[in-house]
């Protein structure tokens, strides 16, 4: 597979001006692997909270410490690698979520687990900020696609990870987490390749760095990307404490409101990753075609109708409402950070690494609050409120207008 790969992968001296589709191919592959392995920490709450006698509080804590890790530590390895690039740390950052799967597998206390998220969260600190400025370098311009193409592979991974930790984990018990070590490994095979070319295309964009920058010129005073920031800020926020109530609550929404078991409780989870993976691919092409801004207000709060419906519906509905939310949503975030480089040019894995990382913060917090409110009211309570989350994204329409230079 590897040989494979490495023939798909055009010369570098092409990529500055075609699109690089081995290289999108390869993050995207390699993305799929480390959120589905990523996707069995959440999977696997309600095996790990019947087996060492968790509450709710006690899950969004390791929700927290996974994310934590990875929010705080995003921002400065995008920040050091803007400066300093580090092609084969892909390959190091994924040699640390291997080590914490495995932990995890053999975890038999709460403190052993919370180490294990956290490796697991470093791993990730260490793949998205490089990834995505990798994405962009073979881009070949179409800065959107290869962000969607490179986020639909973690999306797909998001979704799979639960589908297979159902048939594999559940029936054999928290030991089998370790089979997804298979995962790990390959994607640690496919992102040495990648760090090959990598290193290569640093080679030749060396001497152009200074005349980009020229051509990169911020259209924008300092004030306005400020503004324009914390717009996008605030519509992180909304976007994903809508999305935590879901990917993390939504099979104890399920068994508790529909009596249902934990594993067709996982298959209606697989149904709404897998509706957020398919509604990736299109925001970031239409954001490239119509605007980002269009894209960034119609995919929050376009969301609006269906969560405020969502908890309200008998099952069948509930599953529907909560793929079309899916689908929907789902297009915001490689909007978000496209747009937000294009307001910093030259700082790409900064940027990648703070909203990424910013995200992954936001999920943790929002898992933790949303797991002690649980633990406090009900699972039930939790959506009926958290619902309204997708309405902030009218502020969308605040966001400055900014054309995508091609040069």
């Amino acid at each position: 597979m590897s040989q494979n790969l490495e023939a798909a992968l055009p010369e570098p001296s092409l990529a500055p001006q075609l699109t690089a589709f081995g290289v999108l191919y390869g993050l995207s592959l390699s993305h799929f692997l480390n959120d589905t392995v990523q996707a069995v920490i959440p999977a696997v709450y309600p095996l790990l909270k019947s087996t060492h006698h968790l509450t709710f509080t006690q899950i969004g804590m390791i929700t927290l410490t996974f994310q934590m890790t990875a929010s705080l530590l995003q921002p400065l390895v995008g920040f050091y690698t803007d400066r300093r690039p580090k092609p084969y740390s892909l390959t190091l950052g994924m040699g640390a979520t291997l080590v914490g799967l495995l932990m995890l597998a053999q975890a038999h206390s709460l403190t052993m687990i919370l180490i294990s998220a956290a490796l697991v969260g470093l791993g990730s600190s260490i793949f998205h900020p490089e990834a995505s400025r990798l994405a962009q370098i073979a881009s070949g311009g179409r800065h959107g696609f290869a962000q969607s193409l490179f986020q639909v592979g973690g999306n797909l991974g998001s979704s799979f990870g639960p589908l297979l930790a159902a048939w594999i984990v559940m029936p054999r018990g928290q030991s089998a987490i370790a089979y997804f070590a298979v995962f790990a490994l390959l994607a640690m095979g496919v992102l040495y390749r990648l760090g090959i070319w990598y290193q290569q295309q640093l080679t030749i964009l060396a001497p152009r760095r200074s005349k980009v920058g020229k051509r990169s010129a911020r259209p924008l005073t300092n004030s306005q990307v400020a503004f324009a920031i914390s717009i996008l800020v605030v519509l992180i926020l909304s976007k994903y404490f809508y999305l935590v109530s879901l990917s993390n609550y939504y099979t104890f929404f399920l068994i508790d409101k529909f009596q249902i078991s934990v594993e067709a409780s996982q298959l209606c989870l697989f149904a709404f990753l897998f509706a957020v993976a398919a509604g990736t691919i299109a925001g970031g092409p239409i954001g490239d075609r119509f605007g980002r801004k269009r894209v960034i207000w119609g995919s929050i709060f376009g969301v609006t109708p269906f969560s405020l419906a969502l908890p309200y519906a008998n099952l069948p509905v509930t599953i529907i409402l909560s793929m079309f939310a899916g689908v929907i949503l789902a297009s915001a975030f490689s909007a978000i950070l496209v747009f937000a480089q294009e307001l910093m040019p030259g700082r790409v894995g900064m940027v990648a690494g703070l909203f990424f990382g910013f995200a992954f913060g936001v999920s943790g917090v929002a898992s933790a609050l949303l797991g002690v409110w649980a633990d406090r009211t009900s699972i039930e309570t939790i959506f009926q409120y958290c619902a309204y989350f997708p309405i902030l994204g009218f502020l969308a329409i605040l966001l400055p207008r900014i054309e995508k230079q091609n040069t």
